[in-house]
């Protein structure tokens, strides 16, 4: 092909940017599913209601552990689904709120970082949730938990890894939901290592926590006064 004129060779150079810009783009799907969320939401919605249930929301670092044991806490219910994200829960936030818990505590989007979900869509999705348990429950307490980091020494979750910006410019975020009257439980510099890593005594891959990470977890929530 011949370009005739200067003016030509600078359009063909903007369209041929604008196309390697595009190919170079991360690819992301809001619709992604876990394999048991089917089944965990049936047996969530199964589940019989109590009074001043206190219910942790999030993904496999909340399903991790029995909320009710660590706590010593009989209305704690996990809601936590391995390999969720914001768009999932979203999806089965109304059972949560149908409940009408006197406490929700949320913790989710490092799945979504992992899967290129970009930062705008996940904090919509925060403040989306946000929106709607409130409309719907008003007098439930909203708790929301910034992102732990990860540690990439592990190598076992290489999605989740070298997205260090995209955790930090959420934190950030979650941060500023307290101008929104959702208390926020600021998790993320409690289990940072010297590298700004995931604390290595408190993992076993780099991303999950191990007993130690959670009774870590449980202290920030009894010290702080979170559980009463």
């Amino acid at each position: 092909m011949i370009i005739k004129n200067r003016f030509t060779l600078v359009a063909v150079s903007i369209l041929l940017l604008i196309g390697r810009a595009g190919a170079q783009s991360p690819s992301y799907d809001t619709t992604y599913r876990p394999a048991k969320y089917r089944e965990l939401v049936q047996k969530f919605n199964a589940e019989p209601q109590a009074k001043k249930e206190y219910i942790f929301l999030g993904n496999s670092i909340t399903a991790g552990t029995d909320w009710s044991k660590l706590l010593d806490l009989p209305k704690a219910k996990n809601r936590g689904i391995s390999g969720d994200i914001t768009f999932g829960v979203m999806e089965r936030l109304q059972e949560v709120i149908d409940r009408k818990p006197s406490k929700v505590f949320i913790l989710i989007g490092i799945n979504d970082i992992s899967r290129n979900i970009p930062d705008s869509l996940i904090l919509r999705n925060y403040k989306k949730m946000i929106q709607r348990i409130r409309k719907g429950s008003k007098k439930t307490q909203i708790y929301f938990y910034t992102m732990l980091p990860v540690n990439a020494s592990f190598q076992k979750f290489k999605n989740h890894y070298g997205k260090d910006e995209h955790i930090l410019y959420l934190n950030d975020e979650i941060r500023k939901l307290a101008a929104k009257n959702v208390t926020i439980i600021d998790l993320y510099p409690h289990f940072l290592d010297q590298q700004n890593r995931l604390r290595a005594e408190l993992t076993k891959d780099g991303l999950h926590l191990i007993p130690a990470g959670y009774q870590l977890w449980a202290e920030i929530l009894s010290k702080g006064g979170y559980l009463k």
